[in-house]
């Protein structure tokens, strides 16, 4: 399937690893041209050399910037003025006690996950408007619905997340452009494959072990019984951010496995 994105210009936050980069690797299949995000230049170019190394014809762009705060965003304006896609990527987690979670623990995490998102969004969907045509993307998660008790400050951020695209989305009537959200479930991103693999070591099991008895007891609903790859969530994404989506606005699509009981 042609998704007709030759020519377009999309951000991605966040980009560097994972699901972030999956999606940027999938955009530059198709055509657009990426602009690759992280805080260290060297993360960066890594992700670039990645995508190079499959697509040796990908159009790409680093953008060195900390999008956790205002100082980050503006820089990122300064070298990506205008986007047609934007995708907010960018988030941290942190399994933590409510009662252990402090004051800076919920301000880092609102800034990254929540704030990183609304500065951009800010800039780009005017523009977006202005010239008729945009996609501002959302990576939220299962755990905006199924709020985790081990750690209740990212559910809550990823719960923003939903509310934010959805009245960003009524700003858009009778337009071209669209803002939705993307329900992630569990996904096999580098920071839980770290998790899994110091957990089978200090078990003295195998990786596998330690998946089957995470979707055993921690995420008993799923239904496919093991983390999704980030090229199956960028395969919605990617979807989402082209033309061909237009009728797609306002939503909270799942690609959760199945983790989330609800039938709508």
């Amino acid at each position: 399937m042609d998704l007709q994105l030759t020519d377009k210009i999309a951000l991605i936050s966040g980009s560097t690893a994972g699901i972030g980069l999956a999606i940027a690797t999938i955009l530059a299949q198709e055509g657009a041209t990426v602009a690759i995000n992280g805080r260290k230049p060297e993360r960066v170019g890594s992700a670039m050399d990645k995508i190079r190394q499959i697509y040796p014809e990908a159009k790409l762009q680093g953008v060195t910037a900390d999008l956790s705060t205002a100082v980050g965003a503006e820089l990122t304006f300064q070298q990506v003025p205008v986007v047609d896609i934007l995708v907010n990527n960018l988030g941290i987690y942190q399994a933590k006690e409510f009662g252990e979670i402090t004051d800076v623990d919920w301000m880092e995490i609102i800034e990254t996950n929540v704030m990183s998102g609304v500065r951009l969004s800010r800039h780009y969907l005017p523009l977006m408007l202005q010239q008729n045509w945009g996609r501002i993307i959302f990576i939220s998660s299962e755990s905006a619905v199924n709020i985790p008790a081990e750690m209740i400050h990212y559910g809550v951020t990823k719960t923003a997340q939903l509310a934010l695209a959805r009245g960003m989305a009524e700003t858009t009537v009778g337009s071209n452009v669209t803002v939705n959200s993307i329900l992630a479930g569990p996904t096999k991103s580098e920071g839980v494959e770290t998790f899994v693999q110091d957990m089978a070591q200090f078990q003295d099991i195998d990786p596998s072990q330690v998946e089957k008895e995470f979707f055993e007891n921690t995420r008993p609903s799923s239904l496919i019984k093991r983390f999704a790859t980030p090229e199956e969530v960028a395969a919605l994404v990617a979807f989402v951010a082209s033309p061909l989506a237009s009728a797609i606005n306002g939503a909270a699509l799942r690609v959760e496995g199945g983790v989330v009981r609800s039938i709508v």
